[in-house]
């Protein structure tokens, strides 16, 4: 007779296996209702899981933990807050929250419990390299870890970056990150307040004001950076969703006529993700030059 396997059923996901487990300490209800999304960063996973699931914690952390494979599970308790924007986030597996992230060739090491990685700004990191030219002077304002100066610097090795940060911890990994992806002969590393600290004005071919949730105040100092004959800026904000990319472009044009500059051509915006309840993030390209 010929040999006969198992029927196999469709595979479970890590969430359906981890619903198991909160069905064991929580009953059905609970474990049905958990939502299944999850952020994975390197050995780190980040939950978005309501307050009601608080009481579970250490089972769901450990069950995500073996599932995945991850040292540590996070989940966040509430918006970003503060000048520096942290996460709000509680460890609910693990503890050793410094973390790697790989992406489209980009290293990037980070503490996920202090600083952001937004999943949704993965499009916005990999457009960055195919915005700039060879040759080019690239001003980053709001540099982060390196989010926009790293692909910045390796689209060209002729590219120069400089790269300005105010949070120290975000800094420290700026500068890690600008050695470990290799370009740290091109990428001028900055600790300070970008409204203040000493900048050269005039050298920039591209500045990128990528703060939320308006980086519209900026736009003069950008002005300021920019060469005599102009050259791009990209801007980021938030918008009602109603509003859409129009409203993004109106106030990037406000901005800049404000401090005396205009577009050479009609800017483009984009959707970048959504960014809560009825509201959108958006980039503004804009090539602006000085009106007098």
């Amino acid at each position: 007779m010929p040999a006969t396997h198992p029927v196999r059923g469709p595979r479970r996901s890590p969430a359906d296996r981890v619903r198991d487990r909160v069905r064991e300490s929580a009953g059905d209800r609970p474990a049905l209702e958990m939502p299944d999304g999850y952020q994975r960063m390197g050995r780190v996973l980040l939950l978005r899981l309501p307050a009601r699931y608080r009481p579970y914690a250490a089972v769901i952390g450990t069950a995500w933990q073996r599932e995945l494979g991850v040292a540590t599970v996070l989940n966040q308790v509430g918006p970003v807050q503060g000048e520096f924007r942290e996460p709000r986030v509680e460890v609910w597996a693990g503890g050793e929250t410094e973390t790697e992230v790989l992406e489209f060739g980009v290293r990037w090491r980070f503490d996920a419990a202090h600083l952001m990685f937004a999943a949704g700004n993965r499009t916005e990191r990999r457009r960055v390299r195919s915005l700039v030219r060879p040759g080019e002077t690239v001003v980053d304002l709001f540099a982060g870890i390196g989010y926009f100066t790293i692909p910045a610097a390796l689209s060209d090795p002729t590219t120069r970056v400089l790269a300005v940060e105010k949070n120290p911890r975000a800094f420290r990994y700026l500068v890690e990150n600008v050695v470990r992806n290799e370009v740290a002969e091109r990428v001028d590393c900055v600790l300070g307040e970008n409204r203040s600290v000493e900048l050269p004005a005039g050298v920039a071919d591209r500045v990128f004001l990528g703060y939320l949730p308006d980086s519209m105040p900026w736009i003069p100092r950008a002005v300021e950076l920019l060469r005599a004959g102009g050259g791009w800026v990209h801007a980021h904000t938030v918008v009602d969703v109603r509003e859409g990319t129009s409203e993004a472009v109106r106030q990037l044009t406000v901005a800049a006529a404000e401090c005396g500059a205009a577009p050479t051509e009609a800017p483009r915006a984009r959707v970048v993700k959504p960014y809560g309840p009825g509201r959108v993030h958006v980039v503004v390209d804009a090539r602006l030059a000085r009106s007098h």
